[in-house]
């Protein structure tokens, strides 16, 4: 299994609602930025392998609210990847605030496509090769 946090996320007035809370559809955003820097810990860069012609679309993606992020809290991001990647990879979030409260848990299953053709293909080499060590038994 693969985790990783990203610290030091700070909620900006333009990411909250009338109420102060943050926006829902912010996030995706905020998945977003946790799966890019999860995988640049280890790194993997997400522009090598969008030049290199293999895109990663969102297939899906779910969110549980259960507390509101208000402005200017600053937010952990933990991404967990539970298996390793094959056509597919699912990652997990948990959202917390400053002093730890659990805010928001969500997963985004993306799906690895060739730009040219537009077809399914399985996770890069590259990609696997910095991950295989998370999930290899003892």
């Amino acid at each position: 299994m693969f985790t990783y946090e990203v610290r030091g996320i700070r909620v900006r007035y333009a990411d909250t609602d009338q109420m102060g809370y943050v926006y829902y559809g912010n996030y995706a955003r905020y998945y977003e930025i946790g799966r890019v820097e999860a995988l640049r810990s280890v790194g993997f860069s997400y522009k090598e392998m969008e030049d290199a012609g293999v895109m990663m679309p969102v297939y899906e993606n779910r969110s549980r609210y259960i507390k509101p992020a208000r402005y200017d809290d600053e937010l952990t991001i933990k991404v967990i990847i539970q298996k390793i990647p094959g056509i597919r990879v699912v990652f997990e979030y948990e959202i917390r605030n400053q002093d730890g409260i659990l805010l928001n848990v969500g997963e985004t299953t993306l799906v690895f496509q060739k730009r040219d053709t537009a077809k399914l293909c399985v996770a890069p080499a590259p990609l696997l090769l910095k991950l295989n060590p998370y999930f290899q038994t003892l």
